[in-house]
């Protein structure tokens, strides 16, 4: 039996000019997704504006109402319609199409939204009189007077409304308000001067404030780290390095957050181009590369990143929603990412996040709280020599901490004549203390001089080991194995091509690959250090990185993966009892060396309490 083929048909198909409702309903298909897309736009068109307060209404999740008030400039009534016409827009004249400053420029979100729901726009520009403009369906009603002291107010009621089939696509209230809550939050970070209001109404009356942000003042970055600590939180901005580079005319300023302070997914990237928030997968990946050594593949950094450069060098008209770029040169964009980041990790040393502490503290349970008042301790602290002679007056069993896991580091009391003298810097006065002891066999205890530290031992000098051996690397570079009988590995040409691309970069990491003809490569040296490896999975796997990111850490990954587990074995093991030179010497060489505040798995090594907190703990004042 033969199937009809469903494409030919005895009537010839006729080329017919859609009408404007349907072109606006398409062309709504591709930038209005969801409520968030609507207002994301509509949003964007107020910061063009030159808004400075932005207010955001939405109810049942932006499916029956999206109300956005700015006190822009505003549009004239005689603009009012010409507003609603496609590709009608102010913001460029058609004869550049790369220099762009502005979020939009196509002129098809006013028509759009108003092709598939009820759209009304009430406007008042300086010097003329407010004016209102109402369109249903793509149908289009007369500009009427109203009453705006100034600039525009924009309401879109029952959002796909005349394209019922995408409200069956459309998620939970709880959902798209979520959305549209994350959307605002991405333009607010990159408008820190623009004041933003989210507030749900649904139900009616004056609702409830979702989301508020006030312009925050300063120079760039104060008041853009203000506006992240708003947004992203307190403790994102308590970690985050500050980041300012440029190179060959493209910036690169913003917020990385510390290797320990890391997210399970990455929720917490938030990039920006010129202003516009947007999801590359060439910057995500390029982020990915500078945290490469500090976390594990399940763990995600958090950063946010705004990259300023002329609008020739980046063009954004490549994706309907204008959510993706492309940059003319990418290689610069990406070098200058993971260079700028990778200086800003090694010059924060060996800070940890202060999350860790804070979680440390959170477990600690204190007292039950009794009725009444709560009570408060005070205490003076015993000078050095009090605390000398009251030890002496102890028995020798309570003083001496001589246990099986544990031990003690004594410093030497001064002599009474000696306390007067102006002291010398002491190795509490440095960042990680002075070692006060090890319990557990495993954990120094140290004293700093606003509180105490517990390191890692084995976690911390694993790290140490592991960056001197990377040191040793970089300088002798990664030597490389011949093989005996070349492998061939046979590929398409365009993976054979996309591979000789990154051959310069596999060769300085030991694995040097070449042409053989047609599309066949010939893997004629590993790396030696990997042992015997398979040299036609290594090769594919670096393709399907290549394809999927743009870039490959293969190579590198399974190189460094061995140094670390070189450096695990010939680090010092738990259960090993150090003396009091030794564990000082391991403090001091973790403040000498980069990323030594965490693992080479990104975990911490130490972790610092303040004496404020734990005496709170305590319940002194």
């Amino acid at each position: 039996m033969v199937q009809a083929n469903p494409n030919i048909s005895e009537n010839r198909p006729v080329i017919r000019q859609l009408d404007d409702a349907a072109i606006n309903r398409i062309a709504a298909g591709e930038v209005v997704e969801r409520p968030a897309s609507a207002v994301k736009e509509l949003v964007e068109n107020a910061i063009d504006a030159g808004a400075t307060r932005i207010a955001i209404d939405i109810a049942d999740g932006g499916k029956t109402l999206i109300r956005v008030t700015d006190d822009g400039c505003g549009i004239s009534a005689a603009d009012l319609p010409l507003a609603l016409s496609r590709h009608a827009t102010s913001k460029i004249d058609g004869s550049d199409l790369l220099n762009i400053h502005t979020f939009g420029f196509r002129g098809e979100a006013l028509p759009s939204l108003g092709a598939v729901g009820r759209l009304t726009i009430t406007s008042r520009a300086a010097g003329g009189e407010a004016a209102s403009i109402r369109v249903a369906g793509g149908k289009m009603e007369a500009v009427k007077p109203a009453a705006l002291r100034s600039g525009t107010v924009v309401e879109l009621r029952d959002l796909f409304f005349a394209t019922p089939a995408r409200l069956k696509f459309m998620r939970t209230d709880r959902a798209e308000a979520q959305a549209i809550s994350d959307t605002v939050k991405r333009l607010a970070m990159a408008e820190p001067s623009v004041t933003f209001t989210l507030r749900d109404v649904s139900g009616g009356g004056e609702g409830r404030v979702v989301f508020r942000a006030d312009r925050e003042n300063g120079d760039l970055f104060d008041a853009l780290h203000a506006r992240l600590a708003r947004v992203l939180g307190r403790e994102f901005a308590e970690n985050a390095l500050q980041i300012d580079a440029t190179r060959e005319g493209i910036r690169l300023y913003g917020y990385a957050a510390l290797p320990t302070y890391s997210r399970g997914a990455a929720v917490a990237q938030y990039l920006f181009v010129n202003g516009r928030p947007v999801r590359d997968k060439m910057l995500t990946g390029a982020l990915r590369a500078a945290y490469f050594d500090f976390l594990s593949r399940d763990r995600h950094p958090a950063a946010a990143l705004f990259i300023d450069c002329d609008p020739t060098l980046v063009d954004v008209n490549v994706h309907p929603a204008k959510s993706e770029v492309r940059f003319r040169d990418p290689g610069i964009a990406r070098g200058l990412i993971v260079s700028a980041l990778r200086h800003a990790l090694a010059d924060a040393g060996h800070r940890a996040s202060s999350t860790v502490a804070n979680a440390t503290l959170g477990a600690m349970r204190p007292e039950p709280a009794s009725p009444g008042p709560a009570r408060v301790y005070q205490m003076d602290r015993p000078s050095p020599a009090a605390r000398h002679v009251a030890f002496q007056a102890q028995s020798p069993g309570f003083a001496e901490l001589s246990n099986d896991y544990s031990g003690r580091a004594i410093e030497p009391v001064p002599a009474p004549d000696a306390i007067a003298e102006v002291p010398e810097p002491t190795a509490s006065d440095l960042p990680l203390g002075a070692a006060r002891g090890q319990v557990h066999e495993n954990y120094i205890i140290a004293q700093t001089a606003d509180g105490m530290v517990i390191v890692d031992q084995h976690a911390a000098h694993e790290r140490l080991v592991y960056e001197k051996l990377k040191t040793q690397m970089a300088e002798n570079g990664v030597a490389a194995q011949a093989l005996l009988i070349p492998e061939i590995v046979e590929l398409s040409e365009g993976d054979c091509a996309r591979l000789m691309a990154v051959t310069a970069d596999l060769t300085r990491l030991g694995l040097t690959i070449e042409p053989f003809g047609g599309g066949a490569v010939a893997v004629r040296e590993t790396p030696a250090i990997l042992g015997e490896v398979d040299a036609r999975t290594m090769v594919l796997d670096i393709l399907d990185e290549l394809a999927d990111q743009g870039e490959s850490q293969t190579v590198q990954a399974r190189i460094e993966a061995i140094l670390s587990r070189v450096a695990c074995h010939g680090s010092v093991r738990s259960g090993r009892r150090m003396r009091a030179e030794e564990m000082n010497a391991l403090l001091r060489e973790m403040e000498a060396t980069p990323h030594s505040g965490q693992c080479n798995h990104g975990r911490p090594t130490y972790v610092e309490l303040k004496l404020s907190d734990i005496e709170r703990l305590f319940g002194r004042s």
